[in-house]
């Protein structure tokens, strides 16, 4: 009878996963254990399973949010990779815009799936025409490597080179926004869904601090993910449809690696991506380490101004040290 029940459990617990039901952020598996554990109760032997689904990631359990009025952005965390604590949580369920962080996962499932020296022939698909789009400038029938569409993502966040690359994995923009919400259902983001590969508003187009914290502890498992959000200033050099040699230098938007903010003492800032709309406010995720070579993931979503947005990053960050 207890494996039987263990298969119940485990089966339950598997189909929760994959299929991304909907489920109250309270009730979240990967989120707090409260609920596992309960289910559990009635097969005391296996409750190791609680620690097995959250033995690697920061989990959220349930005490009050932590209070600070430097941060004044509607959504906020912070998160140690190497002891999976949760240093600071405001709102870290409540689903909002992620505007440019969407591009965090379109780059994880490049680096995980794709191969950098893929030659890309870009299509009509980079041209946008949205107001206020970032763009890194290149055009239909440009021909660059998947690696080099990999800064032009992140570094002057180009949707662009989103649509490029989705068009490369997936054959479209819907197949790769699926697979975007397959990868994001996998490693427990199950409030997170997805429908283009670089943040312009949707509705529909939601996530929360704790699903991206999910998505960019998994993507800084790979060091060409690690090596392109600390770059601050990249030359891709391709042809274009004629044949013409172009080059751009494309710059890290990211302020606290262009030097325009200062970050705390003690901290290394190893990258991280920026995203403004109007329904996503100004928004930011970065991941850093402290001088014991410790990583820790930090989100900022929602804040009033980009000025408001790093000072309310600095004043979490500085937790880690102070």
């Amino acid at each position: 009878m207890k494996k039987l029940n263990y298969f119940l459990l485990y089966s339950v617990l598997i189909c929760m996963t994959l299929t991304g039901c909907s489920v109250r952020p309270s009730e979240k598996l990967l989120y707090t254990s409260d609920r596992f554990e309960a289910m559990a109760a009635s097969v005391p032997d296996e409750r190791v399973l609680a620690d097995t689904f959250a033995s690697d990631l920061c989990v959220v359990t349930g005490e009050e949010e932590s209070s600070d009025p430097s941060v004044n952005a509607e959504s906020a965390g912070l998160f140690s990779i190497a002891d999976q604590q949760v240093i600071f949580q405001k709102q870290v369920f409540e689903r909002m815009h992620p505007a440019s962080i969407t591009k965090v996962m379109t780059a994880l499932l490049a680096v995980k799936y794709g191969n950098p020296d893929d030659l890309v022939t870009v299509g009509e698909e980079t041209v946008i025409r949205e107001a206020g789009a970032s763009l890194c400038n290149i055009h239909p029938g440009d021909t660059l490597t998947l690696e080099q569409l990999l800064y032009g993502l992140m570094l002057p966040s180009g949707n662009d080179a989103g649509t490029a690359i989705a068009v490369h994995m997936a054959g479209s923009i819907e197949a790769f926004s699926e697979r975007m919400n397959e990868e994001a259902r996998k490693i427990g983001a199950t409030d997170t869904h997805f429908v283009n590969p670089h943040g312009l508003t949707d509705e529909t187009h939601l996530t929360t601090a704790y699903d991206l914290y999910l998505i960019l502890n998994e993507a800084l498992k790979y060091p060409e993910f690690r090596k392109i959000i600390g770059t601050a200033d990249y030359v891709a050099q391709y042809q274009d449809g004629q044949g013409n040699e172009i080059s751009q230098t494309w710059h890290n938007s990211n302020k606290y690696l262009n030097g325009e903010r200062e970050t705390p003492e003690g901290l290394q800032v190893l990258g991280g991506k920026t995203g403004t709309t109007n329904a996503a406010g100004y928004c930011l995720i970065l991941a850093c380490e402290d001088e014991k070579g410790q990583d820790y993931v930090s989100v900022v979503l929602k804040a009033g101004s980009r000025s408001d947005l790093y000072d309310n990053m600095t004043n979490i960050i500085r937790k880690i040290v102070n």
